[in-house]
């Protein structure tokens, strides 16, 4: 035990020696390895941060929810996305809730969802371009949505469609200054007043969300519908459905295309003219997205460590070349072959990790600069700084291995003649 520690300090201080010796040289080759390491952080760290968000954001769109549109979500993408085949077919009504409601047995909640943008004035104050969304009694149970102050819309207020709403956080503090303000005061909009009762929680960026609560007002579906024309052709209605626990969403999926069908009077053999999206597919296609993004990452991280890894094989050579008298001298006063290479192995690791420190640092001071700007936060987590540092060892000894295998193999009356 003793005699390996002294082999790995041994190998330390060769190590620094060399780098403090030979600056100009060793920097230059461990470039390399510090950019291969501070690609592969960057690039994982990144993409494993950005992935999170956008896998959260894709579950505030409600677990195990299908989304029932004209529109069917994805499914290409520019002049490969047949708009025209969608752009035709009957909105969904909010008739098609109870419908839903009382031919399903797998669904927990049903909800009819409304949105249109308007102008919102308080006093003074005008805010433009804000989201008026109008759905019905269950969307809040569906929606997990916590309210800063005040409370939600009730159960009554759904029923008779009373004038009041809840307004999401920027709304408030762009309007009242003081989100708090916001209670028990009247915003206008298309020619009516609105009671706000309750100020949303800040829920902050998102990538996949359909309610962007932040710069929203909610109203009952009731009231919605007295203020603006349901029935146009450019509402963009949609009913959402959740299904009970256990129950999987190709099952519910099924059972909705069944009762949609009815619902329509489809023959058997017209095709539907409904879209049944589902929320969990949407996280299934990021996470190929973001594997692709990943083999670009380690494609360029694998070309700058294969560089790398030249230029530290290189810094061993030379080493040996230096160094050819002192392992004579070693091997002749008993040193075995293993503990020459073991020593050179573990010089040649130790550069490589130094390179992977200078990479890391990279990565951290980067991650302070775009946690400013990202609408995420920047994450690096420990599996990937291990990752990183376990293939800065396997480069250190692949790079070493035959300067370290010519030092283990010189002859030593040889190599003390050597200059």
């Amino acid at each position: 035990m003793l005699k390996s520690l002294a082999i790995f300090w041994n190998s330390f201080k060769m190590s620094v020696q060399e780098l403090n010796n030979n600056k100009l040289r060793s920097s230059l080759s461990l470039i390399g390895i510090a950019f291969g390491i501070f690609c592969i952080i960057g690039v994982l760290a990144t993409v494993g941060s950005l992935q999170a968000k956008v896998v959260t954001d894709i579950k505030a769109l409600g677990t195990n929810t299908i989304y029932i549109d004209k529109w069917q979500y994805g499914g290409g993408d520019g002049n490969d996305y047949p708009w025209w085949k969608y752009v035709n077919r009957p909105e969904p009504k909010y008739s098609d809730v109870k419908f839903i409601k009382d031919a399903s047995v797998l669904s927990k909640y049903v909800c009819y969802f409304n949105r249109t943008n308007s102008n919102v004035t308080f006093e003074n104050n005008q805010l433009n371009n804000v989201t008026i969304s109008g759905a019905s009694n269950e969307f809040f149970s569906m929606q997990t949505v916590d309210i800063a102050y005040g409370r939600n819309l009730s159960e009554t207020e759904y029923l008779r469609g009373n004038p009041v709403c809840v307004i999401g956080y920027a709304v408030a503090e762009q309007l009242f200054g003081d989100p708090e303000r916001a209670l028990e005061k009247s915003v206008t909009f298309d020619g009516k007043k609105m009671k706000v009762i309750g100020v949303i929680k800040k829920q902050g960026q998102g990538f996949a969300n359909l309610f962007d609560y932040d710069n929203s007002i909610f109203l009952t579906y009731n009231c919605y519908a007295s203020v603006y024309d349901v029935t146009s052709d450019y509402s963009n209605p949609f009913v959402m459905v959740n299904a009970k626990d256990n129950v999987p969403s190709k099952a519910l999926i099924d059972e909705l295309e069944g009762i949609m069908r009815r619902s329509r009077r489809l023959s058997p053999t017209e095709e539907d003219n409904f879209a049944l999206n589902d929320i969990n597919l949407l996280s299934a296609q990021t996470g190929s997205i973001f594997a692709t993004l990943n083999i670009g990452g380690w494609v360029i991280a694998g070309l700058s460590l294969i560089v790398g890894a030249f230029g530290v094989a290189n810094i061993m050579f030379v080493t040996v070349r230096e160094r050819t008298s002192q392992i004579g001298l070693k091997k002749a006063i008993g040193a075995k072959k293993r503990t020459i290479l073991t020593e050179f192995l573990l010089e040649s690791a130790f550069l490589c990790i130094v390179g992977g420190l200078v990479g890391l640092f990279l990565v951290w001071l980067l991650s302070l600069a775009l946690n400013n700007v990202l609408p995420f936060p920047l994450i690096i987590a420990p599996n990937i700084i291990i990752l990183a540092f376990s293939l800065c060892i396997v480069l250190g000894v692949l790079s070493g291995i035959i300067p370290a295998s010519i030092a283990a193999k010189m002859d030593p009356v040889v190599a003390i003649r050597s200059k």
